[in-house]
């Protein structure tokens, strides 16, 4: 059906005062409109929407085929927009207006409003993150570095992303993961180095040492974190919807860039940039280097009460995640973003009058058949009240089309039940042995439910075992990575429970995608996090063996930089919620609630009262594993004067030797 494309629109018409098959002005102005929609390239066939019961009389319709590949068919939407309104005012005198929609408008509109939110929330999100990072570094100065090497990663990032384009479709929500996600590991990567850099400056060091110091340190664990991030986009590769595939690399490739800004760029720019650490310090009163004493206090008080503090945090987490079994999936068009625009109206009117979606049934068949018969399916279908019109089309040589227009919105949960119905109908009213295909929104939709119910296991089959590996040879420990995963998983069931909550008395569904998408980034942040602080933690225990004291001077020193990089990533996601599309508000909330859980209620109570009470069992290793491989550190020294048997990792253990 050439005729038809790969894409169509709905032309819209309305009068206040003239009616359709009364008034000859206004049949004159649907001729008018049609003849010069035909001139327009790229368009093709144009069929008129026959009349129906509940049909508004000063209400009309033109189904316009789209000739042409899909990038051709959105290119001709403004021409076509241009030829229908002229003519219309030209014909009518001003009685008669139309309006292009259908999906291809509809989908474009869309694309305008979310550009132009993104915009709003980028120049939001870059004054808050410098307000947060002057809060936590004590310096406007210091805040800069971070804040510049963020933007940076986003600009390359973003022209990998554009590069990309043109091979590629690439959609708003990639855009906006992508930028948050590099923006985001951006500042948390260069904030972690800047740290160490500092703590080394602190030390007597001199900043070409203290720069080779931190690159040594904190290189090596952004290393490790940007690798968590990077295994778990990548689980996104195994989906079978490109904008998800897509939407994997784009992320992978921000992670990158803002790991080689942070372990490449920083050592050889911050000996040179000294100076400007110190500009705009805060008032010493002020400064958060006072807040380490605070740390440590309540580091040492966690300690001494694991146990109350470890059930307190986790009946937190679980009345959080308790409405999770009231969170509604679907895909629902942001009619919000589109009240302002010509395809959101012309949409408010076809769904009034009954031509909510539009549904292909297409039958192939051999040019010796003849058109395939699809009278008692015709019948069938127009016996349906959901369903408003049926015709037939035949391109003369091997295919008929049966074109159905129906009262039930796109993004509704009856849609879905519908186009079940009528692939139903179709396998028992046609002949034996006849091939059928259904298209249109609504089986795409339903199609689209299905590919992401049966990816949703895949990747987050995917996700626990890569950052199960990730962890495993990291810290060369079973218990450790198995502690991440549950924890994590845990904070990420209170943030999607904290978002049914939200939408639980509203007519808002969590639109399919999302849990996909915050799967893949919560856990790889989440992983940053535990690695920030097992990371140091295990120093510590190597150092002295005590893990008592290990846990809390590890929690001490590393509780600013993951509350710092916490706030600025959630701050990051948070201005998501400005928008005014709900698919963006929706990762914004729930991408900054699990940091914000994460970084506060898990890595600051959870996982330190854990590890406290595992003590040395945190690095068991099963005998038989020892020699697969060498550990991210070296192997923690036992206590002096421990017992070789029982002490975790040492050289000999009863009835074995490692």
């Amino acid at each position: 059906m050439p005729g038809l494309g790969n894409g169509s629109l709905v032309l819209a018409f309305s009068s206040p005062s003239l009616r359709v098959r009364v008034d000859e002005p206004y049949q004159r102005s649907v001729e008018a409109v049609a003849g010069a929609v035909a001139s327009v390239e790229g368009v093709g066939r144009i069929m008129a929407v026959p009349d129906f019961p509940g049909l508004d009389p000063h209400h009309a319709y033109l189904l316009v085929g789209l000739a042409g590949g899909p990038e051709s068919a959105q290119e001709s939407i403004p021409a076509v927009r241009e030829a229908a309104h002229a003519a219309a005012a030209a014909a009518s005198r001003g009685h008669v207006s139309v309006a292009v929609t259908g999906p291809a408008p509809v989908y474009d509109a869309l694309v305008h409003t979310d550009l132009r939110s993104l915009q709003r929330a980028e120049v939001l999100a870059v004054p808050l993150a410098l307000v947060l990072l002057v809060a936590g570094l004590g310096s406007l100065g210091a805040a800069l570095v971070p804040l510049l090497a963020a933007g940076l990663a986003v600009l390359v990032s973003t022209g990998a992303l554009l590069a990309f384009a043109l091979v590629s479709d690439v959609d708003t929500l990639t855009l906006a993961v992508a930028t948050s996600v590099g923006f985001g590991l951006g500042l948390d990567y260069a904030l972690l180095f800047l740290l160490r850099y500092r703590h080394a400056r602190e030390q007597g060091a001199d900043p070409y040492e203290a720069s080779s110091r931190a690159r040594g340190t904190a290189g090596h664990a952004i290393a490790w974190c940007a690798g968590a991030v990077v295994l778990a986009s990548a689980a996104l590769l195994v989906v079978g919807v490109d904008v998800f595939r897509t939407m994997g690399l784009a992320v992978a490739v921000a992670t990158l860039v803002a790991t080689a800004t942070a372990t490449t760029l920083l050592p050889a720019v911050l000996p040179c940039i000294e100076p400007m650490l110190e500009f705009g310090r805060l008032p010493r009163r002020h400064r958060p280097d006072h807040g380490t004493k605070v740390w440590l206090r309540w580091a040492h008080h966690l300690m001494g009460r694991p146990w109350r503090y470890l059930l307190a945090a986790g009946a937190v987490l679980l009345i959080a995640a308790t409405p999770l079994s009231d969170l509604r999936l679907g895909v629902r068009i942001d009619r919000t973003a589109l009240v302002d625009t010509e395809a959101g109206r012309g949409m408010r009117q076809i769904e009034a009058d009954g031509l909510a979606n539009i549904t292909f049934l297409a039958f192939p068949h051999t040019a010796e058949q003849g058109p395939v018969d699809t009278g008692a399916l015709s019948d069938r279908l127009r016996a349906d009240p959901r369903i408003s019109t049926v015709a037939t089309l035949d391109n003369g040589h091997d295919l008929t089309v049966l074109a159905l227009t129906d009262r039930v919105p796109v993004d509704a949960p009856a849609a879905a039940e519908l186009t079940a119905s009528i692939r139903s109908a179709a396998r028992q009213f046609l002949p034996a042995g006849q091939k059928f295909y259904a298209t249109g929104p609504a089986a795409m939709v339903a199609d689209f439910r299905a590919a992401m119910n049966a990816a949703l296991c895949h990747v987050a089959a995917l996700v626990l075992a890569t950052s199960f590996a990730l962890m495993f040879l990291a810290f060369r420990s079973v218990l450790i990575p198995l502690k991440a995963l549950f924890m994590n998983a845990l904070s990420l069931a209170a943030s999607f429970g904290l978002l049914a909550w939200t939408t639980r008395h509203t007519a808002d569904s969590v639109h399919l995608g999302i849990p996909l998408v915050a799967l893949t980034i919560v856990f790889g942040v989440s992983m940053d996090y535990e690695i920030f602080l097992v990371h140091r933690i295990t120093e510590h225990y190597r150092a002295h063996g005590d893990c008592r004291r290990a846990v809390a001077d590890g929690l001490a020193e590393t509780a600013r930089p993951i509350t710092t990089a916490a706030a600025t990533l959630a701050c990051v996601f948070a201005v998501l919620m400005t928008t005014r599309q709900q698919d963006l508000q929706q990762l914004g909330f729930l991408v900054a609630t699990a940091v914000l859980l994460d970084a506060t209620v898990v890595r600051l109570v959870l996982v330190p009262a854990l590890m406290r009470l595992l003590d040395h069992r945190n690095w068991w290793l099963p005998p038989a594993l020892h020699r697969l491989h060498s550990p991210l550190l070296p192997i923690p020294a036992p206590r002096s004067g421990a017992d070789p048997a029982t002490t975790p990792l040492s050289g000999k253990r009863k009835g074995h030797s490692l």
